[in-house]
């Protein structure tokens, strides 16, 4: 963690829509965005829509677990717990009905942490430089669980750029990487044509020939992914191994989750470079956003967007959070952190009837 970063503003802007669509499901949203080293939290606040945001040394994925939250950061993850009863404590007063607070860092190095997920009690993250799929470990920097068949050996080369890391029935059964290679940053090229979209349990591609895959996802039924090169939002047909196009957006599709009938897709305004060149989206003259889109999945059509202006170019994940319409996390006020305790649920009979819940939460 680094020091909150919330006195420096970040300007946005929206649709109109928004606050109401949040405000209908109940629900917030994360967004993380490593240039700018910021996790920001989007909540309605009346007819705007409010966002704050805590400052982190790179964030990128995130993964939600009932109350469990965990950030994936450039050196470490870090593990949340929702305690709602310090909500309360923070202002405005009365408006909080969530507060995640720090329980727990493992560090990993720089591994490039990618996307994250939750298998039960299991936190499954993409460990983009050495090419494979991993958990957490309390001795090791990881514990590696899985790895594409075409990858030889374990070395920290982005041999693939695995990236994207999608659940189905509660494990791990689909993974994004932008090339086939076996060498040292082989991905780079064929980056305009070359990502794949793996099946976890048989280790067989899907689908190729994709232009910069993120972000697979198993929802009502069907298979999506984002085609970040193209701007597109599509879904698989894995039996065929076809892709058809859901809508084409106006920036770098990365980060997807649903709430309701709404698919969120996070968007970056990518520039021409090293990383981002010869792909069709960079080739095209129309401007590009950062934010996040809010399509009707199953007709693709936009129903409101909110978008990032100056410090925000790109934006990595997007995690809804349902059932916390106004939530906070807390990672560097340390007059919170001081006096906020959880203790186990046996042990409150101990505590003496003058500890409010004010000091002590129940886990």
């Amino acid at each position: 963690m680094i020091p909150d970063a919330s006195a420096r503003p970040l300007r946005s802007v929206h649709t109109a829509d928004f606050p109401g669509l949040l405000a209908q499901l109940g629900a917030s949203l994360l967004v993380t965005t490593y240039q700018a080293g910021k996790l920001v939290i989007v909540r309605a606040d009346g007819p705007a829509l409010n966002t704050h945001f805590r400052g982190f040394n790179r964030p990128m994925g995130l993964a939600l677990a009932d109350d469990r939250l965990a950030v994936g950061v450039a050196l470490e993850i870090w593990e949340y717990r929702n305690v709602a009863s310090v909500g309360p404590r923070l202002d405005p007063p009365g408006r909080h009905d969530a507060c995640f607070l720090p329980r727990a860092a493992s560090v990993t190095g720089d591994v490039q942490i990618h996307e994250m997920a939750w298998a039960g009690d299991d936190l499954w993250f993409v460990n983009t430089r050495f090419s494979c799929l991993c958990t957490r470990s309390a001795v090791h920097s990881f514990t590696p669980r899985w790895r594409p068949a075409f990858i030889s050996a374990l070395v920290p080369e982005d041999r693939c750029h695995l990236n994207g890391l999608g659940l189905r029935d509660g494990r791990p059964r689909y993974v994004t990487a932008l090339g086939r290679g076996d060498a040292p940053a082989s991905w780079r090229e064929h980056k305009k044509d070359g990502g794949i979209l793996i099946d976890v349990p048989s280790n067989e591609i899907i689908v190729a020939g994709l232009s910069m895959p993120h972000s697979p996802r198993w929802h009502a039924g069907r298979l999506w992914v984002l085609e970040s090169g193209t701007g597109r939002v599509a879904v698989v047909d894995p039996a065929a191994g076809r892709v058809e196009p859901v809508a084409d957006l106006p920036g770098f599709t990365r980060g997807l989750d649903f709430c309701g009938p709404f698919a969120f897709v996070g968007l970056s305004q990518v520039r021409e470079s090293a990383f981002f060149g010869g792909i069709p989206l960079t080739e095209r003259a129309a401007e590009r956003a950062c934010g996040v889109w809010v399509l009707h999945a199953e007709t693709g059509r936009t129903v409101a967007f909110l978008r990032f202006e100056d410090a925000v170019q790109e934006v990595f994940a997007v995690q809804v959070l349902p059932g916390a319409r106004f939530p906070d996390l807390i990672n560097s006020d340390s007059n919170v952190l001081s006096d906020s305790f959880v203790l186990p649920g046996e042990t409150r009979a101990a505590v003496p009837a003058a500890c409010t819940p004010r000091d002590l939460a129940p886990c």
